[in-house]
């Protein structure tokens, strides 16, 4: 089969791909191929906001990796979920609308990348948006994207934010203005009842252009070198090997993971590793698939004493078809919505100066993220720490491009990470403490 040739390829139809296939088309004459390794977006569970527990462990829209064994963690392997369709984990994410803190930008202007304020990116922010509150200083009313408020205000959500202002912690009416200290309930991006992923805001519009090429089930293998400049891609589609080659430039947006694979697999990363893998060095690059940084979720689960949870409405074949009707005829509802709803930014360590750790508020629960929601009625705290310190690392298991990458988080590797996680959970304890939740909280159920 011969070669696909065009001006750009864009290696990975996710998050970031789907935005720069629309922006890099946009002149109807540059020629732009979009490789994704998944399908097409046309599940039914990637576009409905609920069906986030259906995708979590989806074997086809998801690569379902899992970390190596985290020595801080008694070596438990940790499961990341990562989209592997268009849209990428924006069509399998929770929907949560964040910009982040306007001091992490200030900071890394500080730091020397002067284009990277807070009052320099927030135009872009305003640019990308169409928020359902209409354009103001802040926000912006035109853009692909479209950012919503959650209508229906949840009984549950309202005494966790009642509870937090027991604690001294205000109420928030938006996380995106740059100051998140405060609870709330967060925006999401749907639009009318259903997801709005970057395949739906970029891709969909600019998907009949004449000079976009998508081709999914397409997933790279390796980059193709002319000296140390790479020209094009190799990719398997169907059973085939395929090449693709760019006048202009090759784009990887495979994400943190797959992007720093895919250098690996082509020779550009640490001499020491490749050689260990026999792959022959083409760029001594010590840095690639270093300085690995996540957040951690931990979560706390609590039974509800009354039936007024996401659990409840899918206990019962009734309950299923109420808040089915409920989206078919509003567009509203648990299935409108996805899994957490409240949101609560706050410093959990005394030397923090800006918010340490985030709560996500669901009210559902269930042993695993996807799995099937308990039989009581319940909810979930979920903490996570903001900058964690610990680094870790992503490297090859084998030279095998269809091989997982070997994913070292390294989770909790120092003190201030661990104390940090630790406060955070008792934070979140003493919140289910407050007066406004003694009364709905029965049990912590996990930990316990």
């Amino acid at each position: 089969m011969e070669p696909i040739e065009c001006d750009y390829v864009i290696v990975g139809g996710g998050t970031a791909g789907c935005v720069l296939a629309n922006r890099l088309s946009a002149d109807g004459q540059t020629k732009v191929l979009l490789l994704e390794a998944g399908p097409k977006d046309r599940s039914l569970w990637i576009h409905l906001p609920i069906g986030y527990g259906k995708t979590m462990f989806h074997k086809t829209l998801n690569w379902g990796f899992y970390t190596d064994p985290e020595p801080s963690m008694k070596d438990r392997r940790i499961y990341w979920p990562r989209g592997r369709t268009l849209g990428g984990s924006s069509s399998i994410n929770g929907l949560i609308y964040i910009r982040g803190q306007a001091a992490d930008y200030d900071h890394w202007a500080a730091l020397g990348n002067k284009d990277w304020g807070w009052k320099d990116v927030l135009p872009y922010f305003i640019r990308s948006e169409h928020n359902t509150r209409s354009a103001s200083a802040l926000h912006g009313g035109e853009g692909p994207l479209w950012c919503s408020d959650i209508e229906h205000k949840h009984e549950l959500i309202e005494s966790i934010i009642a509870g937090a202002g027991e604690l001294g912690i205000k109420r928030r009416t938006d996380f995106n203005d740059g100051e998140q200290e405060g609870v709330g309930y967060y925006q999401l991006f749907t639009r009318h009842g259903w997801r709005c992923s970057s395949a739906v805001a970029y891709l969909r519009p600019a998907e009949r252009r004449a000079n976009l090429r998508i081709e999914v089930d397409a997933q790279a293998t390796g980059l193709i070198m002319e000296g140390r400049r790479v020209t094009g891609v190799r990719f398997r589609q169907h059973g085939q090997m395929r090449e693709a080659h760019a006048v202009r430039e090759v784009i990887l947006t495979a994400g943190a993971l797959q992007s720093p694979q895919l250098l690996l697999l082509s020779g550009i990363g640490p001499a020491g590793d490749l050689n260990r893998l026999d792959i022959p060095v083409v760029h001594n690059l010590p840095g690639v698939g270093e300085n690995l940084q996540d957040h951690l979720q931990i979560r706390l689960i609590y039974k509800v004493a009354k039936p007024i949870t996401t659990n409840d409405d899918l206990a019962t074949l009734m309950g299923k078809a109420r808040i089915g009707l409920q989206w078919l005829l509003t567009r509203s509802g648990p299935l409108a919505v996805g899994i957490n709803q409240g949101g609560l930014f706050a410093r959990a360590l005394p030397e923090s100066i800006t918010p340490d750790v985030q709560f996500h508020f669901a009210t559902l629960s269930a042993d695993l993220a996807g799995a099937k929601p308990h039989e009581f009625s319940g909810c979930t705290f979920s903490v996570c720490q903001l900058r964690p310190e610990s680094r870790g690392k992503i490297a090859l298991r084998s030279p095998d491009p269809f091989d997982a990458p070997s994913i070292k988080a390294n989770y909790l590797a120092t003190d201030m990470d661990k104390r940090c996680t630790v406060e955070g959970i008792k934070l979140g304890r003493r919140l289910a403490a407050t007066k406004a939740l003694k009364h709905l909280l029965t049990e912590e159920h996990t930990p316990g």
